[in-house]
C-alpha cells in the first residue's frame, strides 16, 4: 500500500486539513501516517482520520525513510522551525529520505520563495492532491 506521511507541528491545523483531504480523495487506497512534532499536532491529524500516528523526533527519524511521499509545510525541512519544535535532525531526516516530498510554500519562517504566488491554504492542498494523484497513478 502507498505510504504517505503528513508532518506538522504546533496545533496540527495544516496537517489535519491535509489528512482530511487525502482521505476524501483516496479513501483507503493509501496509508496515512500522522507524524507530529508534538502530541497536539498528532492528535489533530489522527482525528482527521490518519491510519497511524507518532510524535516527536524519534518518530520522524524512524518513519521518514519508510514513506513513499512526505507532505507538509516547507518548514519541515528547515532546522529549528515551528518555533523550535522541528529539530535539525528531523529536518535532515525528512530532506535526506528518498521519499518524494510535497511541500506547501507557507511563509511562516521568514523565508520567501520568489516566483511562488501566495495562495490560501485550501488552494495549496488542492494542488497537493492533484500532484499526489499523478504520483500514485505512475506507481500503480
Amino acid at each position: 500500500m502507498f505510504k504517505i506521511a503528513v508532518v506538522d507541528g504546533q496545533g496540527g491545523g495544516i496537517g489535519s486539513l491535509i489528512v482530511r483531504r487525502l482521505r476524501e480523495a483516496f479513501g483507503d487506497r493509501v496509508e496515512i501516517y500522522a507524524l507530529g512534532t508534538n502530541s497536539a499536532a498528532t492528535t489533530a491529524m489522527m482525528k482527521a482520520r490518519a491510519n497511524k500516528g507518532a510524535t516527536g523526533e524519534n518518530a520522524i527519524l524512524v518513519n521518514a525513510p519508510k514513506m513513499d511521499v512526505i507532505i507538509g509545510p516547507l518548514s519541515i525541512v528547515l532546522a529549528n522551525s515551528m518555533l523550535g519544535e522541528l529539530t535539525a535532525r528531523m529536518a535532515e531526516a525528512i530532506a535526506a529520505t528518498e521519499a518524494k516530498k510535497i511541500l506547501l510554500p507557507i511563509n511562516q519562517e521568514g523565508i520567501e520563495i520568489v516566483g511562488v504566488e501566495g495562495e490560501p491554504l485550501p488552494h495549496l492542498v488542492d494542488k497537493v492532491i492533484e500532484r499526489l494523484k499523478e504520483i500514485i497513478n505512475r506507481a500503480e
